[in-house]
């Protein structure tokens, strides 16, 4: 195949590692060289390495668990946000271990993630899922009750057009908060369909995506920030 080395690589590890999903962190890595927004990331091994990584991405930060038997990290108070200090990142550091070891006795513990933490913005949602007939299928809708409660989404099947990725955006019932309805900062559209239009060719290029997960995306009035994902082969 013609895809760059390092993607071959991310997966590799992965299975190597005897795991169906990609870390937070390699699923960033692989939508960075889709030249895809993605938070500033960085794995530590330990409270110094952490605090150093804090002052290099800048605060405020936001620390997350990275253990391959703890997929929703917020469930094992493995999340804490807004991070000022470098004080904090010592004591986030140690929380966030312990918490780890009491949801679950014999996790590993590969590090703890130090990650910019984007400011607020408008919370959007691109997922895949693998259909058994068509394959990759796309689909794009905004975030917390828009997607759960009212299933305000809109799906195509990969690989997609830039015009494709356009249309999805305008598909979905509430497209007027992105144009800035109800005194909500307009959202930079195009960038929203860069992100579908990389991700499309992002699945065609790699099969081993069996499901992908943005959630969120923040949205801002001239950019994007990929705050969350998850990706499982």
């Amino acid at each position: 195949s013609m895809r760059d080395p390092k993607m071959e690589e991310i997966f590799k590890v992965a299975k190597d590692d005897n795991r169906d999903f990609l870390y937070e962190h390699e699923a960033k890595a692989l939508f960075a060289l889709y030249d895809m927004p993605v938070t500033q990331i960085h794995v530590s091994p330990n409270e110094d390495d952490a605090v150093e990584a804090a002052n290099r991405i800048g605060y405020p930060i936001v620390l997350k668990i990275v253990s391959p038997q703890i997929l929703h990290k917020s469930d094992a108070g493995g999340v804490i946000v807004g991070v000022e200090d470098d004080e904090g990142i010592r004591e986030g550091f140690r929380t966030i271990v312990k918490n780890a070891k009491a949801y679950k006795a014999d996790a590993e513990i590969t590090g703890v993630l130090v990650q910019e933490m984007a400011p607020k913005g408008t919370e959007i949602i691109v997922g895949s899922t693998t259909d058994p007939t068509f394959g990759p299928t796309l689909m794009f809708g905004l975030g917390g009750i828009f997607v759960e409660i009212l299933k305000d989404v809109s799906f195509r099947v990969a690989p997609i057009t830039e015009r494709d990725a356009a249309e999805m955006i305008e598909e979905i019932k509430a497209v007027k908060i992105l144009d800035g309805a109800r005194g909500m900062p307009a959202c930079h559209k195009p960038t929203l369909a860069e992100i579908l239009y990389k991700t499309s060719k992002m699945l065609m290029e790699n099969p081993e995506i069996k499901e992908l997960d943005m959630n969120p995306i923040l949205a801002y009035p001239d950019s994007a920030r990929i705050v969350d994902a998850r990706i499982i082969m």
